[in-house]
């Protein structure tokens, strides 16, 4: 049982590489520039010369596929990397400390939580004006309080632990029992969580595109990709359907990926 889900894990993580990989690598990849015009190509069906056929400007769309993918994976990852270093770090403090600091920010996270996420994530997003960074921020701002709460209630389990007291009673400091001792004890629940996260941020990051608080033309961004096709999904749906196509299998190996890791580590 063991190694079937360790084949089961390195099989999705090996899919989460090559997505990366072709994100990376999405210049080298592209049979085109994904920016360049050309009329007399505007919607072309799909066909050999273009795969997954052009959009309204003769934009070759597998091209562009391949650039969104930059853009979308990684703004993904980074909302999910901010918002659970913040979060767990917010977290830790709070269940170690306890007392005002605990009171304090849990508040925070409390007020933070009671507004619909996307909802909120669009004011912030609003404010900001708009735009990739805007929506990383915003994403952010909403998603830090789940990794606090979470992180918080494995710290107050952990803390109770006789191996923390040992730790305490050999001189080391609360920096250096947080950094060796607490947060290696809840980091796999923290990094399972992070994983399943992924897909859940790139379709919120996509949604702000789709609305236009996003990545802004003429990026190649899966979400304004699909945002800028909507009206033609009856007579040229591949203009939508492409995009669409990236987010699904994109979502998909990172939500199984995560429930591996999760299998995995049980």
């Amino acid at each position: 049982m063991r190694t079937q889900k360790k084949r089961k894990l390195l099989c999705f993580a090996g899919l989460a590489l090559l997505l990366l990989a072709v994100a990376l690598l999405a210049e080298q990849l592209s049979p085109y520039d994904p920016n360049q015009q050309n009329y007399e190509m505007a919607l072309q069906a799909p066909s050999m010369a273009h795969p997954f056929g052009t959009d309204r400007y003769g934009r070759d769309m597998l091209s562009r596929v391949l650039a969104g993918a930059r853009i979308s994976i990684f703004s993904a990852l980074a909302v999910v990397l901010a918002s659970s270093v913040l979060g767990t770090g917010v977290g830790i403090l709070c269940g170690y400390a306890g007392k005002v600091l605990d009171t304090v920010l849990m508040r925070i996270a409390d007020v933070c939580l009671a507004f619909p996420g996307l909802v909120f994530a669009l004011a912030i997003a609003a404010l900001l004006n708009g735009g990739t960074i805007s929506a990383v921020i915003a994403l952010t701002a909403v998603s830090w309080p789940k990794y606090a709460r979470l992180s918080r209630g494995q710290t107050l389990a952990v803390r109770q632990e006789d191996y923390i007291a040992a730790a305490r009673l050999s001189g080391d400091s609360t920096l250096q029992i947080l950094v060796r001792h607490v947060l290696p004890g809840i980091g796999s629940q923290i990094l399972v969580t992070a994983m399943l996260d992924v897909g859940t941020m790139m379709m919120e990051l996509a949604a702000l595109s789709f609305l236009g608080l996003g990545a802004r033309p003429p990026a190649a961004e899966w979400g304004s990709m699909m945002s800028g096709g909507r009206s033609m999904l009856q007579t040229r749906p591949w203009v939508v359907l492409t995009p669409g196509i990236g987010i699904f299998v994109t979502v998909a190996v990172f939500n199984l990926l995560g429930d591996a890791l999760r299998d995995y580590l049980e």
